[in-house]
């Protein structure tokens, strides 16, 4: 069984009748012979035959009847103007039918169907193209058949006179066609059946074999319409216009345009055109095909064999030969009967030449069913370049090879342009229309050929009206291939193309079909984990964001210029929920966003000015009732999470997360004191204001104005006329939102009466238009309770913001006396004054303040004053050495404070670094013992400035009285003020530090230094040492294993003082700030070394000083100011470490520890690891330190002998608590670089020296030095090998913890010189 062809690769017939035969028709009620002919068309059951004398059964065989002088004037008008007035046409009979055909097609259940009006209606204008054109041969007319009725005066006149007509064609269009003559006889005729016959005999014997008399009834009146299918619809021809070269002739009449869907005809009668129409097929057209298929055929294969003078070589080389002659190929065409081959008319002169018979062979094939023979010469075209691709996908099997060759022939007829011409778009149109309507449609959707793609290619970049239906039919297909997103930006594509022809039922139905497919869930099941992951709902699907803004939009517009302004209202503030979403590809591809495609910022005030004027005109026709009540605001300014309600007693400075931690401290600190409980939240109190902050934060990229801002109020103690009476609810103005800003805005609320209240919403007007209430519920916590709450997620029912308001009983009222800006310099003390009143009406007896962790912060008791102290200065200082976490202190109060009373307290604040900052302050009230505890909180700016700056330093010393030389450089750094140094104190637990200089007695001048010298000697007792390092290597041990930290405390230890002053008197806080600060320093230090554990531990972990540690405390005064304080400066430790915690360290990366399976606690672990390896309490250093006596001058008288010089050699043990065994060797070929220019040093006698030094021990060696002539003599030259020893080892054997190789810096200068008498 053949495939069916579409319509347009069938046989086109082309019929001249007469005049006579017109009339007839005309006067029969019957349309022209060529639409009568065409409702007989497709016949069913035709077979053909092959080339190979095969029969091919066609269970459809269709044909083409046009009127000859319709294709002759059609023939004569330009292609390029033909195919312009075929796109328009399409497009207004499209434009005029496509709402009716939208309303029922949008009445059916399923609008994925396979086909759709607007493509039918596509399909039937392509293939009603029946005009010749130059690159195909499938419009020429096939046959001809001159038509005459036996009503004419005289026929056979007639018939000779249609004969002998020339036809007027172009030179390109192809002569070859079977000339078939048919005689009507009507009923009523003059001519008997006789004489018909006769007359049929006649012209038979004249014309040829291609004759036929139809004999018809045709009765008048005309019988009852049939019913006919409806023929397919053609452009009409071009209207007449003065002057115009393309207008048809006058002398041609104007055939019906209009096709007829009924045909008033008899049974008989139908029944004999039938019997015409079919012999006309089998008995001539079809034959007459084969014969010429057969004839060019022959031609063609002849034209592909092997030359002949191959032939006659083979022939020369084997002994024989040919004595025929070479045949001479030469077509030969059916009889003057059968081909009319009579010259025609060229109107403009030119020599096109026809369709190719290699060409003309492929189509009669492919129109018989010889698809071998077809694909054949249609591949021969092809490789030829003379076309085939086309048709090649309609006759080969589905392969990839089907793909490339329908991307041939589209890439042919338009390469990739700017712009497509009216003729490439109509060709690319029938093409397609070929290729979807001939294709199965399983072949045509299948994932090898892909078909919906081709109808996208061929639709191009046109911009015309078929293009956009191209569009959409490969959407409607990709719908059916489950290929939803991709269905969604064709049918997009497709209404935007539309939009621009201003086709607009199809151009809204086309982007709410985008709208429907973006918003449709891809099936692809995810695992619950995806969604618990992402905290969301499966069911919280919007569509695909990325391009919802771009369909959307258009559909909007398209809807307020339609009159659907309510509509357009939902759309347009539906968009806001894309915010920004225009940079989107569909977004810059829509004609509307031209601009925001250039400035994707923009998107959102388009969008937002689209609204406004909608809503406004909407509101002018409507009124102020106009129905809003279901339009919602698709996104949210209010952000319930940052909503807190505030009471007037409440700071408004000060971050959440400070507060928290001031509650936390007093939380720690009150636990182990009693049972009370801190009120937090507070309540408020009647006829007091109290506030609801809200932030608002616009998502949007440009600016939005919340007009009237209000709060929703619930109480459970009335309804809404009670809170309406008892509750004033302020209204603020309006609030402009710019791009992406956040903004708290406060709203005051005051109750008249107690009531519990809920603030369950804000209410407010977008953009002055449009009212909107946003609730402030939060999310409840999840439920886990149950098996089923566990495997199904639940949340506990939403929260509100609630708050109680009651009579005013008890409430603290706290402020700075002054209040004004504070700037304090770096360690400065400052005394201020807090006043405090009971603003309640019951008694408070007791008053706590609780600072931050890092606030220094002194309360002055009641029976002290504010003058300096005049005991002596302290020795020592004993301390707990524990980090102890920051307390709350207790306001002294002579007595309770009555309703009303008031009080003031003296406090002192300790600037710390160098920063602006808060002094936040939690005070921490109650009535008495056993009451539940309130807060309140008091919050001032200060900037703290620096006025000096320090640097300390530290090196062992020469000197044989002390062990190390510390030096303290002081800059003042002020800009005016000058600064005088009261008093520098050293504190220390194993190190006695004296000033070897005093004070500088004149003040510190702006930008002048000043430096201060100390001595450091050992107290020589390291019992403190050995403690604390047990007690901090048994912490570690547990750290490093994971075990519970024990909470047992360091080892106290006594601090020795050192002063450059004596009768520096110190103030009463003065202490407490040292330790206050040392605790701070420590605190934050070990806060970024150890950040793994935690900072409560830190107590029982690591001691507040360390043995060996220096610490300056630095007091100045500006008297210029009356500024004074003291600076803690905590960064020398001095003698040397043997790290205490290596074996600890070695003992857990020897340990076969379990590793992790996660990386981050694998990671923490190494890292806390290197931390503790890198913190000073596993500080390592070599003890021995060698002082080389230098300086010396000698004088000698050479002419007597060398010189003998003792060069004496200090070695000093550092360390506290090991033994040290040395070994120095002196080499002068080891002196350094720098003395390069001296004599090296040429010892004599004895060069190695060996020692055991004991903790803190001192020995000296004697070297000789043997000069032989004067000059200086540099003693850099020596290496020292030590081997520290550990201590009290069992059996007194020595063992070996560290070993050290120390030579001469690079810069030592130490020398000797020696003089010669002789010379002088």
């Amino acid at each position: 069984m053949a495939r069916v062809l579409p319509s347009s690769l069938t046989p086109h017939i082309c019929i001249l009748p007469s005049q006579d035969l017109e009339e007839l028709l005309k006067s029969s009620a019957l349309p022209s012979l060529h639409h009568i002919l065409q409702s007989f068309s497709p016949l069913p059951q035709v077979t053909t035959r092959t080339t190979a004398l095969t029969t091919v059964p066609h269970a459809s065989f269709a044909l083409r009847f046009s009127d000859l002088t319709e294709i002759e004037a059609a023939c004569r008008e330009d292609e390029e103007q033909r195919a312009t007035r075929t796109i328009d046409w399409i497009g207004d009979r499209i434009g005029k039918r496509c709402a009716k055909w939208v309303d029922d097609f949008e009445k059916m259940n399923d609008q994925d169907v396979a086909r759709t009006p607007w493509w039918d209606e596509l399909r039937r204008c392509a293939e009603g193209d029946h005009i010749p054109a130059r690159d195909e041969g499938w419009n020429h007319p096939m046959s001809i058949i001159l038509a005459v009725s036996t009503t004419a005066p005289n026929p056979l006149q007639a018939i000779t006179a249609l004969h002998s007509r020339t036809l007027d064609f172009p030179s390109w269009v192809d002569v070859t066609h079977l000339i078939y003559t048919l005689i009507i006889h009507p009923k009523n005729s003059p001519l008997s059946d006789e004489e018909a016959g006769a007359l049929f005999n006649a012209v038979r014997k004249q014309y040829g074999l291609h004759t036929y008399l139809l004999s018809l009834e045709l009765p008048s009146p005309p019988p009852p319409p049939v019913s006919i299918p409806a023929l397919v619809p053609r452009l009409p021809p071009p209207t007449i216009s003065n002057g115009s070269a393309d207008t048809v002739r006058p002398d041609l009449k104007t055939t019906q345009t209009v096709p007829l869907n009924t045909l008033r005809m008899s049974e008989q009668d139908i029944q004999q055109t039938a019997r015409f129409a079919r012999e006309f097929v089998t008995m001539n057209l079809v034959p007459w095909m084969e014969k010429c298929v057969i004839e060019w055929n022959e031609a063609y294969s002849s034209s592909r064999r092997l030359p002949s003078r191959l032939f006659s070589s083979t022939r020369r080389l084997f002994g024989t030969s040919s004595t025929t002659p070479m045949h001479a190929i030469t077509p030969s065409l059916p009889g003057r009967s059968s081909t009319y081959a009579a010259p025609q008319s060229s109107v403009s002169g030119s020599t096109i030449p026809p369709p190719s018979q290699q060409r003309r062979l492929a189509e009669f094939a492919t129109i018989l069913g010889d698809f071998k023979l077809a694909v054949a010469v249609w591949e021969s075209l092809r490789k030829e370049g003379k076309g085939g691709s086309d048709i090649l996908p309609l006759l080969i099997a589905p392969s990839p090879a089907v793909q490339l060759h329908v991307s041939h022939a589209l890439t042919t007829i338009h390469p990739q342009s700017a712009e497509l011409h009216s003729h490439v778009q109509l060709r690319a149109l029938l093409y397609a229309v070929r290729w979807e309507s001939t294709l199965t449609i399983g072949d045509f959707l299948s994932d090898t050929l892909e078909g919906e793609r081709w109808l996208v290619w061929a639709a191009g970049n046109a911009e015309e009206p078929p293009a956009a239906l191209l569009l959409a039919h490969a959407a409607l297909l990709s719908v059916r291939k489950n290929a939803r997103r991709r269905a969604a930006l064709w049918y997009f594509f497709a209404a935007n193309r539309l939009e621009k022809c201003g086709i607009k039922p199809l151009t809204m139905y086309f982007l709410r079909r985008a709208h429907e497919l973006s918003i449709s869930r891809p099936d692809k099941l995810l695992s619950p984990s995806f969604w618990m992951s992402e905290n969301k709902q499966p069911s919280d699907f919007e569509g695909f964001d990325a391009v919802m803004s771009g369909i959307e939009h258009p559909l909007g517009r398209l809807l307020y210029t339609t009159g659907d302004v309510s509509g357009a209202v939902r759309h347009f503030l539906g968009l806001l929920r894309w915010s920004s979403a225009s940079s989107s590809p569909l977004a810059q591809l829509s004609s509307h966003t031209v601009d925001i495609a250039k400035d994707p910022s923009n998107s959102d005030q388009v969008f937002l000015e689209d609204f406004q004027v909608a809503i406004s005109h909407l509101k002018s026709v409507s009124g102020e009732q106009a129905r809003l009540a279901d339009v919602k605001l698709p996104l949210r300014f209010v952000v319930p999470s940052q909503t807190c309600v505030r009471l007037a007693r409440d700071s408004v400075e000060g971050e959440q997360s400070e507060w928290e931690t001031r509650e936390e401290i007093w939380s720690s600190f009150w636990k182990h004191r009693g049972k009370e409980k801190l009120e937090r939240s507070g309540n408020a109190a009647v006829e007091e204001a109290f506030w609801v902050d809200i932030t608002l934060h616009n998502p949007l990229e440009t600016e939005v104005t919340l007009a009237n801002p209000t709060m929703i109020v619930e109480s459970s103690s009335g309804d809404a006329a009670w809170i309406r009476d008892n509750i004033a609810i302020e209204t603020t103005k309006d609030t402009i939102l710019y791009a992406n800003e956040s903004r708290t805005i406060s709203i005051a609320i005051k109750a008249s009466k107690p009531a519990s209240l809920v603030i369950t919403g804000v209410a407010y007007d977008f953009l002055g238009l449009l009212p909107t209430v946003e609730s402030l519920a939060r999310r409840g916590r999840r439920l886990q309770d149950t098996p089923q709450q566990r495997q199904t997620i639940t949340y506990a029912p939403d929260e509100f913001l609630k708050l109680n308001v009651e009579e005013a009983s008890q409430e603290l009222a706290v402020a700075f006396v002054d209040d004004g800006p504070l700037v304090l310099a770096e360690g400065e003390c400052k005394r201020m004054k807090l006043w405090i009143s009971n603003a309640g009406s019951r008694d408070i007896g007791e008053v706590w303040v609780v600072p931050g962790p890092e606030d220094q912060l002194w309360i002055q008791p009641l029976d002290s004053g504010e003058g300096s102290a005049t005991g002596i200065a302290w020795k020592t200082w004993r301390s707990d050495n524990k980090v102890v976490p920051p307390r709350p202190y207790s306001i002294p109060l002579a007595e309770k404070l009555v309703a009303a009373g008031s009080t003031e307290v003296t406090v002192v604040l300790h600037a710390g670094r160098k920063q602006k900052q808060n002094l936040s302050l939690l005070f921490i009230y109650r009535e008495a013992e056993g009451s539940p505890f309130h807060c309140t909180r008091v919050t001032r700016s200060y900037e703290v400035v620096q006025c000096l700056q320090i640097s300390t330093a530290s090196h062992p010393s020469h000197s044989p009285n002390h062990s190390f030389s510390l030096s303290l450089d002081l800059t003042n750094i002020l800009s005016s003020s000058n600064v005088e140094i009261d008093q520098v104190t050293t504190i220390s637990a194993n190190w006695t530090c004296s000033p070897l200089v005093e004070l500088w007695p004149e003040p510190l001048r702006p930008s002048q230094s000043t430096r201060i010298l100390f001595s450091a000697t050992s107290a020589g007792d390291c019992t403190s040492v050995n403690a604390v390092s047990a007690f901090v290597s048994r912490k570690m041990t547990n750290v490093l294993h994971g075990q519970v930290i024990a909470p047992d405390d360091p080892p106290p230890l006594e601090l020795l003082c050192g002063h450059v002053s004596q009768t520096f008197a110190y103030e009463p806080f003065v202490a407490h700030f040292i330790m206050d600060a040392r605790r701070i320093a420590v605190s934050r230090t070990l806060a970024q070394s150890h950040p793994q554990i935690p900072t409560s531990s830190y107590p029982s972990i690591f001691p507040l000083y360390n043995p060996l540690s220096v610490d300056f405390v630095i007091f100045w005064k500006i008297p210029s100011e009356q500024r004074f304080g003291h600076i803690l400066v905590s960064e020398i430790a001095l003698g040397a470490s043997h790290a205490v915690l290596r074996e600890v360290l070695e003992g857990v990366e020897s340990a076969k520890v379990k590793r992790s399976m996660y990386a981050e606690t694998q990671r923490e672990k190494t890292e806390m690891l290197q931390a503790i390896r890198d913190s000073e309490w596993n500080a390592e250093m070599n003890p021995v330190v060698v002082i080389v006596k230098d300086g010396l001058v000698r004088e000698h008288d050479f002419s007597q002998g060398v010189c003998m010089v003792p060069v004496e050699f200090t070695i000093r043990n550092h360390s506290l608590s090991h033994p040290s065994r040395f070994v120095l060797r002196l080499d002068h070929r080891q002196q350094s670089s720098v003395c390069r220019h001296h004599f090296p040093a040429p010892y004599c006698g004895r060069t190695t020296f060996r020692g055991l030094l004991a903790p803190l021990q001192t020995t000296s060696v004697l070297a000789q030095l043997c000069a032989t002539r004067p000059g200086t003599y540099a003693l850099s030259g020596w290496r020292l090998e030590t081997e520290v020893g550990e201590p009290d080892t069992e059996g007194g054997l020595w063992q070996v913890r560290h070993r050290y190789e120390q030579r001469a810096v690079t810069d030592d200068l130490s020398s000797i010189v020696v003089s010669d008498l002789s010379r002088l």
